[in-house]
């Protein structure tokens, strides 16, 4: 009977460990994909063309490497 009941604390307190790892790991996964969110662009009134701010060469940058490595480069 005693080996009974100490069989069901460890089944019991296996199911809890497990739930509660899935759990955190949801968290994570959801924070995660919450900080991989790209930033909104801002636009800007134009500026001249010597004085770029970063987030526009940014923003350009990105658009080159995507447009380099992006589902068009493959079909080349």
């Amino acid at each position: 009977m005693i080996a009974v009941a100490n069989f069901a604390v460890l089944v019991i307190s296996t199911l809890l460990a497990a739930s509660a790892a899935v759990l955190l790991d949801w968290i994570f996964l959801q924070a995660m994909f919450r900080l991989m969110r790209p930033a909104a662009v801002r636009v800007s009134p134009p500026q001249k063309a010597s004085s770029t701010t970063l987030g526009s060469e940014l923003v350009h940058g990105t658009r080159q490497i995507a447009r380099q490595f992006g589902p068009a480069a493959v079909r080349r």
